[in-house]
């Protein structure tokens, strides 16, 4: 649980309203009962978490869905729906789901619901795709219980089906797991801890969650995902805010007890703010990376690639886009640097004197030839529009020819979907964040991913090298040689420039001191949460 401090200081906000916020149809009516309301810092358009990797869907994935493990905040794999024995050869995992669990439509959770899960999530998920390779047969022994068969020992299976993000394997009925691929789920129905309110969802405006009085949680401690899920509150909604100073009116007043992120220069006057409480719910974080397109020139060629990774300055692009060194954390972990496979292979090609020179050779060597680098700038989050000025800056002082478009946010995420020629709306470079718990080992890791197909992330890259050593670990059981693999893996990335990490940065919420035992989390959660009288 985090350690909530309680801030009693008399300094005001200059310029917040005192005036009760009134945008609240559901106050009066909330006083009889238990309602939390969040402002989430995404606007939940996509409720499919399978079909989208928006955080905000993953974080409406959980409180609506159930998985059959879950991931405690050592890095471990729990049962969570189900408990699992594993043969000897390591080839047959035998679940069992536990007693009590049933669907939000009232149904009882059996295992043939169970398999069409795992199907479905191992159609849209990659390291559920690589782990179905090796899958010899998936089938029910009894309503309750099914086994998973390999064809060869799997070392990262119980990994999988734990991981938090950013395609977790969710559990659903049946009827909804065979929604042909690529169609959104018709209806929202877990075994979760909290139901979703189909009626009161305002798409980008409203989401309402009522919690689910047949929801029978684990007798373990919660631990991230793990654990028992106790839900404290009879509703949860999330409520939109035009912008920054309306939320802080709301959470001043009262009529908003939760924000999920805050802009960490306006942290000083939150804490001044009496009765509000700020902290870090999501302890991991978020890396920012740069990504060049390896589809399109120049960043086709490798050495272009390594000349413009040697002058991109973690310390520099931190210091423009966060500022305060209080939160954020240089890095050169590909899996974050508080994670089991923290590494530092490779960082040669991020810290160091004489990158710029080393930089200019390569760029001299690779042939370039001042093909224009399209580089993408989002105008919308503070966090993200730095980085682009500056590295074209700087990318310029040593001969490339860069053009930096500005856009919205949507704008940006249409466009660097696209795998036109830059002629055509394509693009050559941009900067992003990734979650940690989205990248914390080379099977998570969507970022990595060298396939070259279009299940890859924005950039494409290739590289079939990269990809063998991602196969040589999801096989290996042995969590030191795993560990050894995944430098290897890292060393590799870098040295081809899969994408260049620049350093993490912290999440900081901020609620109401109305609002008690927050639990810490791979992401937001919502259960074991209490509002004081």
């Amino acid at each position: 649980m985090l350690n909530l401090r309680r801030r009693s200081l008399l300094a005001m906000m200059a310029g917040l309203a005192t005036a009760t916020f009134g945008a609240f149809g559901d106050s009066a009516l909330a006083a009889e009962e238990k309602t939390l309301t969040a402002v989430m810092s995404g606007n939940l358009k996509a409720l499919d978490p399978s079909v989208s990797t928006a955080q905000i869907t993953r974080t409406h994935g959980f409180m609506v869905y159930d998985t059959l493990l879950g991931m405690d905040a050592q890095y471990q794999p729990q049962p969570q729906m189900a408990d699992y024995t594993v043969s000897d050869d390591k080839l047959t995992y035998t679940f069992t789901l536990r007693d009590g669990l049933k669907w939000h439509d009232g149904s009882d959770v059996t295992a043939e619901d169970c398999i069409a899960s795992l199907n479905r999530w191992a159609s849209y998920d990659a390291g559920g795709a690589r782990l179905f390779k090796q899958v010899a047969s998936l089938a029910a022994t009894s309503d309750k219980t099914f086994e998973i068969r390999l064809s060869a020992p799997f070392g990262q299976i119980l990994a999988l089906l734990a991981k938090p993000s950013p395609i977790p394997p969710f559990m659903m009925p049946k009827r909804l797991a065979e929604t042909p691929k690529g169609q959104q789920l018709p209806e929202q129905i877990g075994s979760g801890p909290f139901k979703f309110v189909a009626d009161e969802f305002r798409p980008g405006d409203k989401v309402v969650y009522v919690k689910n009085t047949d929801y029978v949680p684990r007798p373990e401690p919660s631990s991230w995902t793990a654990g028992g899920k106790v839900v404290n509150v009879d509703k949860v909604i999330w409520q939109s805010m035009p912008d920054m100073q309306t939320t802080l009116n709301a959470l001043q007043n009262g009529d908003v007890d939760f924000v999920e992120q805050v802009p960490l220069d306006l942290l000083p006057v939150i804490e001044a703010m009496p009765d509000v409480d700020t902290g870090m719910v999501r302890p991991l974080g978020m890396q920012v990376v740069a990504r060049m397109n390896h589809t399109l020139a120049p960043f086709d060629n490798v050495d272009v690639r390594r000349a413009a990774m040697l002058v991109l300055n973690q310390e520099e692009l931190m210091q423009a886009a966060i500022g305060d060194p209080q939160y954020y954390h240089l890095c050169a972990s590909i899996y974050g640097c508080s994670t089991p496979l923290a590494s530092d292979a490779g960082a040669e090609w991020l810290y160091g004197d004489g990158r710029k020179e080393k930089a200019k050779e390569l760029l001299a060597k690779s042939g370039y030839d001042g093909t224009p680098v399209i580089m993408l700038q989002q105008t919308e989050l503070d966090a993200f529009k730095p980085q682009p000025l500056l590295a074209a800056q700087r990318m310029r002082e040593i001969g490339f020819n860069v053009e930096v478009q500005s856009m919205d946010w949507q704008t940006h995420l249409q466009r660097q979907y696209s795998r036109a020629p830059v002629a055509d709306g394509g693009w050559n470079m941009l900067f992003s964040a990734w979650g940690i718990t989205g990248i914390w080992d080379p099977l998570a890791s969507t970022v990595i991913d060298a396939s070259g197909s279009s299940q890859a992330w924005s950039g494409w890259p290739k590289d079939d090298e990269l990809e063998q050593m991602r196969t040589e670990f999801s096989v290996e059981t042995d969590p030191v040689k795993q560990k050894e693999i995944a430098e290897k893996i890292q060393a590799r990335v870098l040295d081809q420039v899969n994408y260049v990490p620049l350093g993490e940065y912290d999440i900081i919420a901020a609620w109401n001191d109305r609002v008690e035992d927050i639990p810490q989390g791979p992401l937001t959660l919502f259960w074991q949460v209490e509002l004081a009288k």
